[in-house]
């Protein structure tokens, strides 16, 4: 049977399996308001959710609260990207730093940026300081570990050839072990995004004033269940935007690899 090759086709039918799940869950979760098997305090309706996000997006308010929460974590996780893969590549260079090192790291990794909270007050005060550390920590620990597993991964015979070849320690570096490694490195970056969105409700838990944390957690208190809402969807909505755009990064930077996407 043949398949259709038509590349219209063929992007309206893959849309269609990308969107069509979130549709159904979206059309069922109404149509169950509806008919009365869910209360609008405990789950508004997708149709109030929308409604409220509007009028939140008019006010100026959203607009507002997204600004603060992405500048917070692009500080954060800015500056957990370039210690942990600063740390990570050092590490996984070196035998003795990672002796030095490896306990610490593991004794730390474990703790939640939540349970370091009452610490970044006492360090940094309640400013914008204490909110961007509780993000670093939340990123930094998955791009330092995977940075660290990327460069351990790296083939044992091309680090033959290249003592055989007499190859200089820094291009070797530079043009066999960082490469080798980027496809674990880009999935640490990735996954550092997305657990510094995570923290950003407990950063902004610290006297915040503004942000899509501090709405979530004004709006609970409010028993506002449809802006708590709108508030996690808008979280996880800028998270994929900006996973996405690294996706894109990373397939640039790895085009010479060859990856299985399903059959």
């Amino acid at each position: 049977m043949a398949r259709d090759t038509n590349p219209r086709l063929q992007k309206i039918k893959h849309l269609l399996q990308y969107t069509g799940l979130s549709v159904v869950i979206l059309a069922l979760w109404q149509a169950l308001f509806h008919l009365g098997y869910i209360k609008p305090i405990i789950l508004p309706p997708p149709s109030q959710v929308a409604v409220t996000f509007w009028d939140l997006l008019k006010s100026g308010a959203m607009t507002r609260h997204i600004g603060i929460s992405v500048l917070r974590v692009l500080e954060g996780f800015g500056i957990a990207a370039i210690l942990g893969l600063t740390l990570g590549i050092a590490i996984g260079l070196s035998r003795t730093l990672d002796r030095l090192t490896d306990l610490i790291i593991q004794v730390i990794k474990p703790i939640p940026p939540i349970a370091w909270i009452p610490l970044a007050i006492l360090w940094f005060g309640i400013g914008e300081k204490s909110k961007v550390y509780i993000i670093f920590l939340g990123a930094f620990f998955p791009i330092i570990i995977n940075t660290i597993d990327g460069i351990r991964q790296t083939d044992q015979k091309f680090v033959e050839v290249a003592r055989i070849l007499e190859v200089p320690r820094l291009r070797f570096v530079r043009q066999v072990v960082i490469p080798g490694a980027l496809p674990a490195i880009m999935t640490g970056i990735r996954v550092g995004l997305m657990v510094a969105w995570m923290c950003v409700v407990a950063a902004e838990l610290i006297a915040a004033s503004s942000g899509v944390g501090y709405l979530i957690m004004d709006a609970r208190q409010l028993s506002q269940s449809d802006v708590v809402i709108v508030g996690m969807i808008t979280i996880g909505v800028i998270g994929k935007l900006m996973d996405s755009l690294i996706k894109r990064l990373e397939k640039r930077l790895i085009s010479w690899k060859a990856a299985f996407a399903g059959d």
